[in-house]
């Protein structure tokens, strides 16, 4: 996605032993990465991922090591620290203010139904909806072009777009007086700008920190867990007192807080000096890099993942105005920092624990993910009280966590960190189609029967299929990493034959000498 994330091509594997040498090169050769590690050197491969995954754990089972930055000759060592702590905390209020103010799109999704909705529209809900669904679907829907304008034009300047955009969405939200612009400056303006900002700040944490990666990442993340716990209650304080309008400029100088904290995204990652001609073969690589459609694991993750989606962002629209409608409540925001506070947690505790799981097993977190969030999904109709809301959405918060935290590990075992900016970019891509169509689909079947009850049941089915679907990519890898190894132990052995046939010793000298050399 940027400077931080490319691998350049010839990297190579560091070697365990002698032994190692000559039993890890077949696999680096593998055309379908098990582990990340083709390829890739290791100051890429933690870039990605935190270190969550991206090197060889030990045999008895504990959390990976990294090699030292030192022992490689030429490779860039992180300061792991200084101005890194001021870029992360602006990384982390990008991922809060966008998140956050995405989160709680509930609370202004009710205030849009007062302020610009017709009551005698029977489609009120389903077209409310899309305003926050397309602001949602955007984020996503921008990912692969953003990953190019990154890689192209550095996270410096591709922020302080994204941001500029984003504040140019919100301030022109807040002069609309129908419904129908809103989809323009809300859901299409600010949420491309949005997209802009949000990947450049995960994109710089790796240009800072190496050893520490994973918990700045961790904290990072947690930005938009705090900023979900606070904004419900800033809202619900705003929306009553000063209005709509006026409470979008007040969100909107969030974003131009991030307009400002994007200067501090100071590149320190060298740049290759290259030619004319390779820089332009660069640039394209980076464009059309179709390489991680070779990888089967890949293919099946970009099926299962968007298919799980159709109904994620439901609960996140129509959660506070189900309350409202079932259980004439005006707290009904205590549900959304119930979801922001059990998310953060989640994301703390499961990015720590896919250190333990090998490979691409790491994929059954997110599948324990998609399998709870949908049944949670389905639980909200049976909630006879308040209190059974909150625990649900406790729950889904907490796998809501899980399921963010590990997506870059993921993409990195499956396709390698050559190939993993384009990877999770187009995945992202893939992901707005459902996150944006699902909430409409929801509201259609609210106007359409009156209640909430069965657009909640349909929103926990993707999820559990989706879920079925990604039990495949680890039996798949399992396979391949077994033929292989089988592979490698089939030119041992043939390399070991042919010295041994070729090489005698010769009576009295202790030395081997060719065949031909010695005498019968």
């Amino acid at each position: 996605m940027s400077e931080s994330l490319e691998t350049g091509s010839g990297g190579q594997h560091q070697g365990e032993g002698s032994d190692g040498v000559s039993a890890r090169q077949p696999l680096s050769e593998s055309k379908e990465p098990l582990n990340g590690e083709a390829g890739a050197d290791p100051e890429t491969r933690l870039c990605l991922t935190g270190g969550e995954s991206a090197h060889n754990h030990d045999p008895g089972g504990g959390p990976p090591s990294a090699p030292d930055p030192a022992t490689v000759p030429g490779q860039f060592v992180p300061p792991e620290g200084g101005w890194g702590w001021v870029v992360m905390f602006a990384s982390m209020w990008c991922n809060g203010s966008v998140f956050g103010i995405q989160n709680a799109f509930g609370l202004l999704f009710v205030s849009l139904l007062e302020n610009f909705g017709d009551k005698e529209d029977k489609h009120l809900q389903f077209k409310t909806a899309w305003v926050g669904s397309v602001s949602m679907g955007m984020i996503f829907f921008c990912s692969p072009i953003v990953s190019v304008f990154t890689d192209l034009y550095g996270c410096r300047k591709t922020a302080i777009a994204g941001a500029a955009v984003a504040f140019i969405g919100l301030i022109g939200s807040s002069f609309v007086t129908s419904l129908g612009p809103m989809y323009f400056t809300y859901g299409i303006v600010f949420g491309c700008g949005s997209s802009f900002a949000y990947q450049p700040s995960l994109v710089i944490l790796g240009h800072y920190f190496k050893q520490r990666l994973g918990l700045v990442n961790g904290i990072v993340t947690a930005g938009s867990s705090v900023f979900t716990i606070v904004l419900p209650l800033l809202l619900k304080q705003l929306l009553p007192k000063i209005g709509l309008s006026h409470t979008l400029r007040v969100l909107s100088a969030f974003m131009f807080v991030l307009l400002l904290a994007g200067f501090t995204y100071k590149p320190l990652l060298p740049v290759e000096a290259n030619s004319k001609s390779s820089k332009q073969k660069l640039n394209i690589r980076k464009v059309f890099n179709v390489k991680i459609w070779k990888f089967l694991g890949y293919r099946i993750w970009a099926l299962g993942i968007p298919t799980a989606l159709f109904g994620y962002f439901v609960p996140y629209v129509h959660l506070m105005k189900y309350v409202e409608e079932t259980f004439k409540l005006q707290n009904e925001e205590v549900l959304l920092m119930c979801i922001g506070i059990s998310s953060g947690v989640g994301r703390l505790v499961f990015g720590r624990v896919a250190d333990y799981l090998p490979g691409a097993n790491k994929v059954f977190l997110q599948v324990a993910s998609f399998f709870v969030i949908g049944l949670m999904s389905m639980m909200i109709p049976v909630c006879q009280g308040f209190a059974g809301l909150i625990v649900v959405c406790l729950f889904m918060g907490l796998f809501d966590g899980c399921f963010i935290s590990i997506m870059a590990p993921i993409a990195f075992e499956l396709v390698g960190s050559e190939n993993v900016s384009q990877a999770i970019g187009f995945l992202l891509g893939l992901m707005s189609i459902p996150m944006t169509s699902g909430p409409p689909i929801a509201g259609f079947l609210r106007d359409s029967l009156g209640n909430y009850n069965l657009a909640f049941y349909l929103a926990g089915v993707p999820p559990l299929i989706g879920g079925a679907i990604l039990c495949t990519i680890p039996w798949i890898q399992y396979r391949k990493r077994k033929q292989q190894e089988m592979q490698v132990a089939e030119e041992t052995t043939t390399k070991m034959l042919d010295q041994n046939s070729t090489k005698v010793v010769v009576p009295g000298s202790g030395e081997p000498q060719k065949e031909c050399a010695t005498t019968i």
